[in-house]
């Protein structure tokens, strides 16, 4: 029966038995610990009469909120866009390395198992940035969606909060930036399409690894390798500017797959490539750690050990300039071969800048037309 407890120091949190396995299959986190801002910690423990057998599994749930406002912005040097939309919170990929995974404490939920199960879906996006893309001081600017949370998640195909912003980008003509590991991106060709051929869309698809069964593991419900790399092609082929982004390189894992990835990504017709070394903030590095332990706990050491060298001794270091890359010999080292092989491909040749120009808020229903 859940059991409730003090705040405990992270050494012992992590000692804790995670979560049956039947009732968090096709998760990505191994245990669902209470955020950092709540007063007490549950812990889910068998009482000796078998009742932790008789918890349901982790369904999806999703609950709808109605921010007032839907475009974000930041002033990170280190990020190229200065505007961002997040139609969903909570992503059901559940990529065990997301660094978004921590947001999930300010809704009073766990950056475990919550965030890939119960979800926040903005409804009123589309409404709210019409709104916003119309107010008489907006000045144009790239809007990337999918930064934080993936906008083509399961829910996408059923709620399709993502392609009602694609509408309102299109009649507006407002540039886009795309970043997603879903294979729905291809859903939205016809959008898209018109909008590249006007220089308004790019998209990235995220390519972690080629190793299926790593993948798996490591973003159970996102589209397989194979899908994303095919999605790359098909909206290449619609003439939609496309790249692939590896990431996060994760030492000892994934970092001897890189050559591999930009080589199928050209081989997809990819332009551009890009990517992030693995970032640990607050509770995703206590979730990571769980999750080596559970499927990898040979590699557990060498991989934090590497982690660490590249971010200063520490598990991450969000300074500037380093906390994308990261530092020393070893980050070095990455940057470098990641290098080599986009130059050896022909990759990044040349960078896709979206135009601003052609933005134009379009009249509305009642509005008197110029008579010149």
């Amino acid at each position: 029966m859940p059991r409730i407890d003090e705040r405990m120091p992270v050494i012992e949190r992590l000692a804790e038995r995670g979560v049956d396995h039947d009732r968090r299959r096709g998760r990505g986190a191994v245990t669902n610990p209470s955020g950092r801002y709540e007063p007490i910690a549950r812990v889910d423990e068998d009482d000796g009469w078998g009742s932790s057998e008789e918890l349901p599994p982790f369904k999806t749930h999703v609950t709808v909120e109605t921010p007032r406002s839907i475009i974000s912005h930041n002033e990170s040097p280190d990020i190229p866009f200065d505007q961002s939309i997040n139609p969903y919170r909570g992503c059901e990929h559940g990529c065990i390395y997301c660094f978004a995974r921590p947001t999930h404490a300010y809704m009073g939920l766990s950056p475990g198992l919550d965030f890939e199960s119960r979800l926040f879906a903005k409804e009123n996006a589309a409404l709210l940035l019409e709104r916003e893309l119309s107010a008489k001081n907006y000045k144009p600017k790239l809007i990337a969606i999918g930064t934080n949370t993936d906008p083509y998640q399961p829910i996408e195909r059923e709620r399709q909060i993502m392609r009602s912003l694609l509408e309102v980008l299109n009649r507006f003509n407002h540039p886009v930036g795309i970043v997603t590991k879903s294979a729905l991106v291809t859903r939205d060709i016809d959008l898209l399409a018109p909008m590249a051929a006007k220089g308004l869309a790019k998209v990235y698809l995220s390519v972690t690894t080629l190793d299926s069964t790593l993948a798996r593991t490591m973003e159970p419900r996102a589209s397989t390798p194979m899908k994303r790399l095919e999605a790359v092609k098909e909206l290449n082929q619609a003439g939609i500017p496309t790249g692939v982004m590896v990431a996060p390189i994760i030492p000892s894992l994934n970092d001897h797959e890189i050559e591999k990835i930009l080589e199928a990504a050209k081989a997809a017709k990819a332009q551009e490539a890009n990517y992030i070394f693995l970032r640990l903030p607050l509770e995703l590095k206590d979730l990571f750690r769980e999750w080596l332990q559970d499927h990898y706990p040979g590699r557990l050491n060498h991989v934090l050990g590497l982690v660490k060298d590249a971010h200063g001794g520490v598990d991450y270091r969000p300074r500037f300039g380093e906390r994308m890359r990261g530092e020393g010999v070893y980050a070095a080292l990455i940057a470098q071969r990641f290098k080599v092989a986009c130059e050896r491909l022909s990759l990044n040749q040349e960078r896709l800048r979206v135009r601003t120009d052609l933005f134009k808020v379009p009249p509305k229903a009642g509005d008197q037309m110029s008579l010149f």
